[in-house]
Order: C-alpha cells, then structure tokens, then sequence
C-alpha cells in the first residue's frame, strides 16, 4: 500500500496547494451548503445532512469560514476513497492493479473537479467505497454479520451524503439474484439493512418533521415518476448529451472499456460480473431519468467505483498501452485544472467570448456591490428573490451588519431560502429589493429604483439585477394569495 499512499499524498498535497491560491467565488451550491452548516440539522430543502457537517467540521477546524476550508474536505475526501478501491483490489487483482486502481481513481475526470469544490458526491463516495469493501469482504467468506453491519451502516452514512447510496442495495440484491457467489445469506443482510436504517433514521424523522422537504425536491427531479403525464416525448437529445457526458466524467478510455465489458457479459469472470451489477444499473437508471426527462453529467457518478475496480486491472492485464494513455490523459487534466483556477480566472473562450470560468467569478463583486448600495442608504436589510443571488449574499455578507431574506411566496417553497429564511411577516420600514425583474412588484406603489447592477464579467454577466428600495410590508404574503 505504500506505493499507492505516497500517490494519493502527492496529488492530494498538490490538490490543497493550488486550492490555498484558488481565485474563484464559491458556486452557488456551495454557498449554500455553507449556510445549511451553520444551522446543524438531519436534513435541509434539497439533500442530506452530511455535506453541511463535513463544512462545518472543516470551518471549525480552520477556525475560517474562507473558500479555501469549505472546500477542503473535497480533496482529502477523494484521497481517502482512491485508497479504499486500492485496499478492495489488492487481495484480488494483485498488488500493481491495486496501485493502478488507487491512481487512477485519483485522477478521474470527475475527481479532478471534485478537488477542486466540495459536493454532496465527494462526501459519500468514500462511504460508498468502505461500504462495498465491507459487504465484499463479507462475501469472501460466505456472509458475515461483522461485515454487513458495517457496510450497511457505512452505507447509511453515505446516503446522508446523497441518496444516490440507495442504488447500492438495488446493486447488491440484483447481483445476489444472478449470481450464487454474491449471496451473504438472509441474516447477514437482514443485520446490514437494519444497520442501515439506523444510521437514515435522523434523516427520515427529519423529512417526518419537515413535510418530507428533500424527498419532494427528489420527486421534483424526477418528475416523469411525479406525473409521468406531463412527459409524452422521449428526450433522446437529452439522453444522448448525458451518455456524451460520461466520457468526460469517467474519462474516455475508461467509459468506453466500461461499454465494450457490458457487452461480453458471458466472457466475464464471476468477480468481473458482480462489478458490472455494480455499475451498469446505476448508468442504466440515469439514462432512463435523462430519456424521461433530464439528467446531469454527475448522477451517475456512484457507477464509476465499481466501473474502476472493473475496467482498470482488466487494461491492465489486457490493454497495458490504452490504460497508460488513459492516466496521461487525466493526470494532465489532474495538473491543468487547479492551475486554471489559479492562474486561468481571465481567460476566455472565443477572442471575446465569456469568461472560460465565469460561474466560479463575479459573485463576491455582485454580493458587494448590492451591499453596498443598502450600506449607502441606512437600509438594514437586503430581500432577494433569486437563488443563486440569496446564496452568495449570506455567504459573503456573513460577517456583515445587514439582515439578508428571501421574498416569501405563498405555497409550497421552492428553494431553501423561502423555506428557512424568508422575510419575517412582521418587518417594517423600508428594504432594498433584488431582483431581475424590470419593475418593483405592483404592491410596492412607492418603491424607487435604485439602478440596476450589471456586471461586464462573470456569473452574473448575463443575469444582471435591479435594485428597488420598497417598504417591507409591500413584500409580504398576503392571506388572500
């Protein structure tokens, strides 16, 4: 395992080195799950509780709520997980497939952005990983309780990273049905579901508590499952741009070994099978979802840690010359990103094209500017009503003076901050107004435009906001509505 630790401590120092110097804002959703751990719950609107405890812990450590310690355990969180996949195939493909394995998750397109943000999938995946290291472990010696509680439980931590963890016990029962060797017995798995229910059971009494909040932002992506009516075409676009999308995430040799191994199913040995029941299903899932609606490039992110165990010692032993090319290609992309966040915030795409990474820039400039114009007129509170505007305002106005809110809206909220921080009923007096609305709402007779912020560069280049100075009350929801 040496060989493999000093990997990952090399490219995982290299990761923290260039994060120390990164030049970008916190995106959106970073932002916000910032704010979710500065209000330590077992649940938040759209996901689990995980990835606000890792921020919060992190911050804590650092004693700094900087970009630099939210964005930290994305690196070493990946570290951990590349070394686990090392420790899941030295005992069966070898010592050099191990190292190979460990270097090459290290380096996946995917783990290569992931060091670079903190995400709710680089907080489960190492999980994920202990979780199939355990319950594989177990099947090795014919089904162990020892074992399934602590993949079921790692499991259950993992799923209060993403619920994606959930694909894991579809994996393991399908592959339990198909193949006598991935049976751990009924005793053993009853004793890891019921480990696994107990690390959820926060989460689940949480959602109890909160109208079910997450698991109705998860229907809302999944919306053919919510009404299956309201989808009467197939998006073969949009599935064709998410299969596209997998050879950047898994990277291109890697994806398309994965491909040509599911079509040889019977030439597969029993190992090699068990992992393609741990992969195909989850990128078969997400293709559906993109068929039916729509899928991001990253949700079908679990896939890929049996996908490595799989595709990497099968080059290895097979196709050494496409397996070596295919860790040039992403040790390459594993060296230039960090450095374009470093040294890349100005550069282009197209001679006068938009920033190449214009959503990680601008928004601490937009965050500012809004501030300042209610700093300018005595107004003591900022009311948003966008998103991506409320999640940048809270965090860079975290140590301000300046109460931030989100327009309340009748109904059911439809982000976190309507659902948390919504703009008291009660509050008076005047407030400045964000929005990318022309005018002021046609409550708010009196308001006066105050201009609007419209920055030449950056996340907000295309998105620019108007400012209104209103009175609160003209904001509020009325019971009427």
């Amino acid at each position: 395992m040496l060989p493999s630790l000093l990997i990952v401590l090399a490219i995982t120092a290299f990761r923290i080195a260039l994060l120390a110097a990164n030049r970008t804002d916190l995106f959106v959703d970073e932002a916000q799950y910032w704010l979710w751990g500065q209000e330590l719950a077992f649940g938040y609107y759209s996901k689990p509780p995980l990835i606000g405890w890792t921020i919060r812990a992190a911050t804590e450590i650092g004693g700094s709520d900087a970009s630099f310690w939210v964005r930290l355990p994305g690196p070493l969180l990946h570290g951990i997980a590349g070394l686990l996949l090392g420790a899941i195939a030295a005992p069966r493909f070898g010592k050099s497939a191990s190292i190979w394995v460990c270097a090459s998750y290290v380096t996946l397109p995917m783990v290569a952005i992931g060091g670079l943000m903190i995400s709710t999938d680089t907080v489960m995946v190492p999980f994920l990983v202990l979780s199939l290291l355990a319950w594989m472990r177990g099947l090795d010696i014919g089904g162990s309780h020892r074992w399934a509680i602590l993949a079921g439980f790692s499991l259950g931590i993992g799923f209060l990273g993403k619920y994606a963890a959930v694909y894991f016990i579809l994996c393991a029962g399908l592959s339990a049905a198909l193949l006598w060797q991935a049976r751990p017995g009924w005793k053993p798995a009853l004793s890891g579901f019921v480990a696994f229910l107990l690390a959820i059971s926060p989460n689940i009494m949480w959602n109890l508590a909160n109208g079910l909040s997450t698991v109705e932002h998860t229907l809302d992506n999944a919306d053919w499952v919510r009404d299956p009516g309201d989808k009467a075409t197939l998006n073969i676009a949009g599935l064709a741009e998410f299969l596209g999308s997998q050879f950047a995430v898994f990277g291109p040799i890697l994806f398309a070994c994965l491909l040509y191994l599911a079509t040889r199913p019977r030439r597969a040995s029993a190992e090699q099978k068990f992992l393609l029941l741990f992969s195909l299903p989850i990128l078969a899932i997400v293709s559906i979802q993109a068929l039916l609606s729509q899928a991001y490039a990253n949700w079908a992110a679990t896939a890929y840690i049996a996908g490595t165990l799989l595709v990497v010692p099968w080059l290895l032993a097979n196709r050494p010359g496409l397996l070596k090319a295919s860790m040039g290609f992403h040790l390459a992309l594993t060296i230039l990103l960090p450095v374009l966040t470093v040294f890349g915030a100005g550069l282009r795409i197209g001679a006068d094209g938009d920033l190449l990474l214009a959503r990680y820039l601008g928004r601490s400039d937009m965050s500012l500017s809004i501030l300042e114009a209610a700093e300018k007129r005595d107004l003591s509170a900022v009311v948003a009503d966008d998103r991506d505007v409320l999640a940048d305002l809270f965090y860079f106005n975290r140590d301000g003076p300046i109460a931030v809110y989100a327009r309340p809206v009748s109904g059911r909220a439809p982000n976190h901050y309507v659902l948390k921080h919504s703009m008291p009923s009660n509050l008076t007096g005047p407030v400045l107004f964000v929005s990318k609305r022309k005018s002021a709402p046609n409550e708010c007779t009196e308001a006066v435009s105050l201009g609007r912020v419209a920055p030449e560069d950056g996340a907000y280049a295309h998105r620019s906001q108007k400012l209104f100075m209103v009175d609160a009350q003209c904001l509020a929801v009325r019971p009427s509505q």
